[in-house]
């Protein structure tokens, strides 16, 4: 590895620290919340991302002269331009029209070139389109090393070691574990982890309608975080017991819950898997208290305009995104 790359990683890896799991006060579950928009950077892309770029500076793929390129939808880009721009190294991210408008202006501001794909593919979303610019660029660019958040091994590892590890050490006990699956790295990662201490504990996916993960049709997705239109290699590594499809609208209600029940300001993929938390029990109700544990992946500041926004949420999503019960809540 390079002496000066290296020092510079070193700076930023001690720089990252465990973050916290916090109990939510609920009559039915032992709920635990996992705080991933801690993390340096926002989100629990940090994790993947700082693995991935440390394996591929140790593996001597990546050098002061290389470009990274990747394809993301938002956090994981803002991770890695955070980091290589600490580290020197420049970063070109693919984006597409779901990008948050926050996080477009960010990566604007931390990279020296950003591409952006407007025109939708054959499934409707954006994501082949964006891996077809992402080999454009790998064929035009002399030195490039492609992260490949969908495939890359390395980033199942980084969830195993560290929030994995985290979430182990925070809890001695995991009824079930409800994992949002995109690019399928956290679940694969998470559920691996967990399970060799609690081969017991029940690890479900959570993914969004309109998703090709799990087999359904292909459908417009206008959340970005959670769910593909490409389905997810990295799968294979993870332990899964239960899958559940949540509805965008659903996931609106979920951020909304969130927000008004707990304080919690989460992003879009932990809505969705708040609201399939709420879904599965009312469907498998369970004779006692069950721990349960998730993740809030990242903060809700990027979706102000679009899951907290309720003319977009009925714009966009065709319904109110008030959950009844919430507004009852609210009014008691």
């Amino acid at each position: 590895m390079n002496r000066t790359l290296a020092r510079r990683f070193d700076l930023i890896r001690r720089s990252y620290q465990p973050t916290p799991t916090v109990p939510l006060p609920d009559d039915d579950l032992d709920l635990h919340l996992k705080l991933e928009y801690t993390n340096s950077h926002g989100s629990a892309k940090d994790r993947a991302a700082l693995w991935i770029l440390r394996q591929a500076l140790e593996r001597g793929e990546i050098d002061a002269g290389t470009t990274v390129v990747e394809s993301s939808s938002g956090n994981f880009a803002v991770a890695l331009a955070s980091i290589c721009r600490s580290l020197g190294v420049t970063f070109i991210p693919v984006l597409d029209p779901n990008v948050n408008a926050s996080t477009e202006t960010l990566l604007r501001t931390l990279c020296d070139r950003v591409e952006k794909v407007d025109a939708p593919d054959g499934a409707g979303g954006y994501l082949e389109a964006r891996l077809a610019r992402v080999r454009r660029l790998r064929a035009e660019l002399p030195d490039v090393y492609w992260t490949n958040q969908y495939g890359n091994v390395d980033a199942v590892e980084g969830h195993y070691r560290l929030t994995g590890g985290e979430l182990r050490q925070a809890l001695h006990r995991i009824d079930y574990l409800f994992v949002g699956v995109g690019t399928a790295a956290t679940i694969a990662g998470l559920s691996l982890r967990v399970k060799e201490r609690s081969p017991r504990t029940r690890v479900v996916a959570v993914d969004a309608e309109g998703s090709v993960t799990f087999g359904g049709p292909a459908a417009r997705r206008r959340i970005p975080g959670i769910g593909s239109a490409i389905g997810a290699p990295l799968l294979r590594h993870a332990l899964i017991d239960d899958v559940v499809i949540v509805p965008e609208l659903d996931a609106a209600r979920g951020c909304q819950e969130l927000l008004r029940r707990y304080g919690v300001f989460a992003g879009g993929s932990t809505g969705s898997v708040y609201a399939a938390i709420r879904s599965y029990f009312r469907d498998h109700p369970h004779p006692h208290r069950p721990t349960v544990a998730f993740l809030a992946v990242d903060r809700g500041t990027g979706y102000a305009d679009t899951v907290y926004n309720p003319d977009w949420v009925r714009r966009f999503l065709g319904g109110d995104a008030e959950p009844a019960g919430v507004a009852q809540l609210a009014s008691a």
